[in-house]
């Protein structure tokens, strides 16, 4: 039996309105998960960095079990689970008076999965480039915390912009799991009018192409942003 293609059931409503609104609901956990992660990667990635005992090993915990934990059982746990074994009054609010609770469990769990993974980013790039520059920050007269902040943290920064993009492609495809709890992203939306048209294959293309364009975007807008404050320079001096 031959495929029949129709490319124009993408231009008709409502099938158009509901592939538009998932991508509107990939870019929004993506880039929400995103900050979360850099935020969360950034304390984190100091912490592991610095020399306070105490500091590295709550950090270093972190990164362990959100680093190994597969991404996937932490959004079913954060989802299923967690409403279940926390006291009753805040498992019911969870479930049933939380604003977009699927979409708040995504970016928690995307973000912290992502966060433990730019943490160890943001310590490679500190050990690499800042901390061989701590001597000489602190020869100038730099007090130890002036020297890390104003030297140190800087250019370690500007020197993992380029892996950080793996990261920031990764976070966006993560999003796609969050189908599996009731978010209407691309993904889902694609299955949507696949299941009322039977066309899957225009659905599932227009899916493609929506990642591989957001895909493409986001390195362009990393590579900018690297080329801009010198960061490849930065990576090619510290080997």
């Amino acid at each position: 039996m031959n495929y029949r293609w129709n490319w124009s059931i993408l231009l008709q409503e409502p099938y158009w309105e509901w592939l538009w609104s998932g991508v509107q609901w990939t870019l929004a956990i993506s880039l929400v998960s995103w900050v979360l992660a850099l935020t969360i990667g950034l304390g984190v990635g100091i912490a592991r960095s610095l020399p306070a005992r105490g500091a590295r090993l709550v950090a270093g915990i972190y990164i362990d079990v959100f680093r190994n934990i597969p991404p996937l059982v932490q959004l079913f746990l954060w989802f299923f689970v967690l409403p279940e074994i926390v006291p009753e009054s805040i498992g019911l609010w969870l479930k049933r008076d939380l604003p977009y609770p699927e979409f708040v469990t995504a970016v928690v769990a995307i973000g912290l999965f992502a966060g433990s993974r730019v943490a160890e980013q943001v310590r490679a790039g500190i050990e690499a480039v800042g901390n061989p520059l701590l001597p000489a920050a602190l020869a100038t007269g730099l007090r130890p915390v002036q020297a890390f902040r104003l030297v140190v943290l800087p250019l370690g920064l500007r020197a993992i912009v380029g892996p950080l993009t793996s990261e920031f492609l990764i976070t966006i495809k993560l999003s796609s799991l969050s189908l599996t709890i009731g978010v209407l992203e691309l993904t889902a939306q694609s299955r949507h009018v696949e299941n009322y048209t039977f066309q899957g294959l225009e659905a599932f293309t227009f899916a493609t192409v929506g990642y591989l364009v957001i895909g493409l975007c986001v390195t362009a807008l990393m590579r900018f942003i690297d080329d801009r404050i010198g960061g490849s320079a930065l990576r090619k001096a510290a080997t």
